[in-house]
């Protein structure tokens, strides 16, 4: 059967307790679930569970407790086994014995600890292509700050961009890594209409993920 979209809070609210299941092989308390999302009542857990019950994602089972629907139970096996293993030591000075251990897995966790605050768009044209971002690839984007110098996505004029950004005297510049495009000049009477959507951390394609660098200002 079809299951009905999540909204962002609800996959976060499902996601949690599938993990918690994954690692502790119980289910989480009402208790822990409010403490985690930092809810001041019982009744928002209860309304969550209720949501993802009438969406399909979790069902009743003969005790009246609430459980993963059999279509997603693969989820916790999948999630525990998720990432890239690793499986021991190397030396990276004087040689040395190999040393094999289970040290637990690379996920995108481990790559991007505030994974929770990200989300991706793709990239639609060449004005960055010397930075390393090509058309078709996913930019990686924060909810933060954006110092002069970074790489962001910016909302002007109805259309969105990925630019460098700089903040001068003659107001916000907007830079592309590609001497085929014009950069974009703000002026400082129309900053309200510009919003940056988000600070570039990194983007995705078929050769990996790539980390993003800081970059300075001039």
């Amino acid at each position: 059967m079809d299951k009905a979209q999540l909204t962002r809070k609800q996959k976060e609210f499902f996601d949690f307790i599938v993990d918690y299941k994954n690692d502790n092989d119980v289910w989480p308390t009402y208790r822990e679930i409010a403490d985690e999302f930092g809810y001041k009542s019982p009744n928002s857990v209860t309304q969550n569970i209720q949501a993802l019950l009438k969406k399909g994602y979790l069902v009743k089972g003969d005790d009246e407790e609430y459980d993963i629907h059999p279509d997603h139970e693969e989820m916790l096996g999948a999630k525990a086994e998720s990432g890239i293993p690793v499986r021991g030591l190397i030396a990276a000075g004087y040689l040395q014995e190999a040393v094999e251990a289970d040290l637990g897995r690379i996920t995108l966790e481990t790559i991007f600890p505030n994974l929770d605050s990200m989300f991706a768009l793709r990239v639609s044209g060449m004005s960055m292509k010397d930075a390393g971002i090509f058309d078709g690839d996913f930019v990686l984007l924060m909810d933060s700050d954006v110092q002069n110098g970074d790489i962001g996505a910016v909302l002007y004029n109805g259309e969105t961009s990925l630019k460098k950004i700089y903040y001068d005297k003659n107001g916000l510049r907007l830079e592309p890594a590609n001497d085929d495009y014009d950069t974009i000049i703000v002026e400082p009477d129309v900053f309200e209409e510009v919003r940056i959507i988000g600070k570039y951390i990194g983007h995705v394609n078929r050769s990996g993920i790539h980390r993003g660098m800081s970059r300075k200002a001039s």
